[in-house]
């Protein structure tokens, strides 16, 4: 059932704005903005969806920071995007400023990542993300959404598809962390992140890692080419590196969806990631990178035959971050699924 909690949506440029009326639903993307947490690109919009406990229970409230951008026209239908494990939003600014013409684009920082807050109840399972993503979506009040997911949130948009096929129109998958019997030795040190104890061990060692090597490590092991890299993307990334580093919950927050995943992934019978892949009743686009160091491509032809209504797109020179390294072309083949399930509008000439 679709959810009827009443969500409270303030401005960032406003931290005391007071929250929606219960008749107003959230802002959809967020009201114009700015945010010191939170680098906006032109065009782009910021705010914080305040999603308050369903009821007595273990589930708390959650604070969901969220990026969006100014509608190109009216009528637009909505975009949620989910990014990948230690990611944020921003990794889908170049894809959405590519789509505003054919959807409303959003994109969420899952709790304890980017710029939303941790998580009250210390649960950051795949069940949690899950609930976190459709709690946010179904508070945006405007029907099902085009989903999006990477990686990690490639495995939660999975999870939402299935549970609540009322909530999603489309479903676009890059490179999701489903299942392998067959791991990357590549993938291994991201496994290690799961690993109890390591969260107190990375954050001893990224003491004496400058930021701008981290960030460089990590975006040459997602980028399926490192000369790929630009500079301001380099530079951007050290930044929010040496930003997050210094939350006292970011590396338990990374550590524990980590350890989250991993836990899915040992989850048989209907509870099966794969399992729940055979119910997702949308269309279903996968977009896999032929140089992926964390996902293999051999898990595409097992996607590609598990989900139900699927097509398959392989580009050969990408990574794990198709979405950063090939935005034009992951835009493209958005485009053409919206196009092949009638939900773009070319006689506004809109491609």
């Amino acid at each position: 059932m679709p959810s009827t909690e009443e969500p409270r949506a303030r401005n960032t440029s406003d931290p005391s704005s007071p929250a929606a009326s219960p008749s107003s639903p959230a802002p959809w993307p967020p009201e114009r903005g700015t945010d010191v947490s939170m680098e906006l690109r032109d065009g782009e919009t910021s705010g914080f969806l305040e999603l308050p406990a369903p009821g007595p229970g273990p589930v708390g409230g959650i604070t969901l920071a969220l990026r969006g951008r100014v509608p190109e026209r009216e009528g637009l239908e909505p975009a949620f995007f989910v990014h990948g494990l230690g990611g944020s939003s921003r990794n889908w600014s170049a894809v959405m400023a590519r789509v505003g013409g054919d959807v409303a684009p959003l994109a969420v920082d899952l709790p304890g990542h980017g710029a939303s807050p941790p998580a009250a109840d210390g649960d950051y399972s795949l069940y949690a993300h899950t609930r976190a993503v459709v709690r946010a979506v179904a508070a945006g009040g405007r029907g099902p959404v085009h989903l999006v997911g990477q990686s990690l949130g490639g495995a939660v948009a999975t999870r939402v598809a299935a549970l609540r096929p009322d909530l999603v129109r489309t479903l676009t998958l890059i490179s999701p962390a489903l299942p392998e019997v067959r791991v990357p030795r590549t993938a291994l040190p991201t496994a290690l992140l799961a690993a109890p104890g390591v969260a107190h061990l990375l954050r001893r060692l990224a003491r004496d890692l400058p930021p701008a090597n981290r960030a460089r490590d990590v975006l040459a092991l997602t980028y399926g080419d490192p000369q790929r890299i630009a500079p301001e993307e380099l530079a951007a990334a050290a930044a929010e590196f040496e930003r997050r580093q210094a939350l006292p919950y970011f590396w338990e927050s990374l550590s524990r969806s980590a350890r989250g995943l991993v836990n899915a992934y040992t989850l048989g019978g209907q509870q099966s990631l794969w399992k729940q892949a055979e119910r997702v009743l949308a269309p279903t686009l996968l977009v896999y990178g032929g140089r992926d160091k964390l996902v293999s491509v051999r898990s595409a032809r097992r996607a590609e035959q598990t989900f139900p209504d699927a097509r398959f797109v392989l580009l050969p020179e990408a990574g794990h971050v198709a979405m950063m390294e090939f935005p034009d072309v992951v835009a493209d083949v958005f485009r053409e699924l919206l196009a092949e399930t009638g939900t773009t509008d070319h006689e506004d000439g809109h491609h």
